[in-house]
């Protein structure tokens, strides 16, 4: 009897193929808020690094998490301000973006609609 594969299957048939038509990314979207708990990643990556120099990239997240997790709330409000602060900036400039797409699509039916028009005139 022959082995049924991966390939074999409906089920990774489909993924391959939505994977194939996911839409390409928009280069002026906005970047995401980062949560307070990376603002203390990129402030502390460096001298987890220094301070275990053979660690790897895994033992440092692993580090990372430990050290996160021992802070108490007065050590972790700098982060929590700066995420907040970093939300706020996230959800102006994701409304900007969202409104100025909406009004470029507007744009676009109104003078395709307006081509119409010209065309039952004559």
């Amino acid at each position: 009897m022959p082995k049924v594969t991966a390939k074999d299957t409906k089920k990774s048939k489909g993924v391959s193929e939505a994977a194939k038509k996911r839409a390409k990314k928009d280069p002026n979207k906005p970047k995401r808020a980062l949560s307070a708990y990376m603002f203390f990643v990129q402030d502390y990556r460096e001298r987890i690094k220094a301070e275990n120099p053979d660690a790897t990239f895994g033992d440092v997240g692993k580090l990372l998490g430990i050290k996160w997790k021992e802070m108490n709330a007065a050590e972790k409000k700098p982060y929590e301000d700066k995420a907040q602060a970093d939300k706020k900036r996230a959800d102006r400039e994701n409304a900007v973006y969202k409104a100025d797409g909406k009004a470029a699509k507007k744009s676009k039916v109104v003078v395709e609609e307006d081509d119409d028009d010209d065309e039952d005139d004559e």
